[in-house]
C-alpha cells in the first residue's frame, strides 16, 4: 500500500489530509508543488484539470479536492491503524459530521478566506491590503464565529466527539491566528476558544506544526 499526498505540505488544504492520514495512523508520502507545477499541462492533465492541489494517489486510484479525499481517507481506513473514528458508523451522527462539514465551506471557509487572501497572500506579492475588504471579512467571520460560539456551548467539538469536521477547520484557521494576527476573533469567544484549544492540543496536529514545521511559514 502507497499513499502519495502531491501538494505542497505548507498548504492549509494539504494539511488537512496531513492531519487525517496522521490521526489514523497511516504511512504516506509526499510529493510537493509549487505554483508553477500544478500549471503544467501534464498536471492538468494527469492530476487536477482545474490546476489545484493537493491530489491523492492510494495504489494507483487517484482523487482530487482536499475534503473528498479526507472522505475517502476516513471511509477506507478509519479503525484499521488506531481507535480515531472520523465519520461514525451510526448514519445519525455521520449527519451531523457531514453538517458540519457543509456550514464550514458555507459559512466558515468564504470569510475565512477572504481575510487571508487580503492579509497573507496580497502581501506577500508586496501590495497593501484592500483593508474595506479586510473590515467586510473580519465582521463576516465575527458573525459566523458568533453562531459556533452557541453551537460549542457545553461541547469539546462541533459534534460533540472528534470528527473530520474538526479536522477541516483547523489549517486554515492555524495561519489565520498565527501568520495573520487575527486570533481575536477566536479568543474573545470562550466556547470557540476552548474548542481551538482542544484542537491544537491534539498530539497528532502538535507532530504535524513541529514535523512540517510551520512556524517557518508564518
Amino acid at each position: 500500500m502507497t499513499i502519495t499526498v502531491i501538494g505542497s505540505p505548507a498548504s492549509p488544504f494539504s494539511l488537512i489530509l496531513i492531519y487525517v492520514l496522521k490521526e489514523l495512523g497511516l504511512s504516506f508520502e509526499n510529493v510537493p508543488t509549487t505554483h508553477e507545477d500544478i500549471k503544467t499541462p501534464e498536471y492538468l492533465a494527469t492530476k487536477h484539470p482545474f490546476g489545484r492541489s493537493p491530489v491523492l494517489n492510494d495504489d494507483g486510484f487517484q482523487v482530487y479536492e482536499s475534503r473528498a479525499i479526507a472522505r475517502y481517507l476516513a471511509s477506507k481506513y478509519q479503525g484499521t491503524k488506531t481507535s480515531t473514528i472520523l465519520i461514525p458508523s451510526d448514519v445519525q451522527k455521520a449527519a451531523l459530521v457531514e453538517q458540519f462539514i457543509s456550514v464550514e465551506i458555507s459559512y466558515y471557509f468564504p470569510p475565512l478566506f477572504k481575510l487571508l487572501t487580503q492579509l497573507i497572500a496580497v502581501r506577500r506579492q508586496g501590495n497593501e491590503p484592500d483593508l474595506k475588504i479586510v473590515e467586510e471579512a473580519r465582521e463576516e467571520l465575527g458573525k459566523t464565529l458568533d453562531v459556533y460560539e452557541k453551537l460549542l456551548e457545553g461541547k469539546d467539538y462541533l459534534t460533540g466527539e472528534f470528527s473530520l469536521a474538526d479536522i477541516i477547520h483547523l489549517p486554515l484557521t492555524y495561519y489565520a491566528i498565527n501568520s495573520a494576527g487575527e486570533g481575536g476573533l477566536w479568543n474573545k469567544r470562550p466556547n470557540v476558544s476552548r474548542w481551538l484549544k482542544n484542537l491544537n492540543e491534539r498530539e497528532c496536529w502538535k507532530n504535524i506544526v513541529t514535523e512540517y514545521k510551520l512556524s517557518e511559514h508564518i
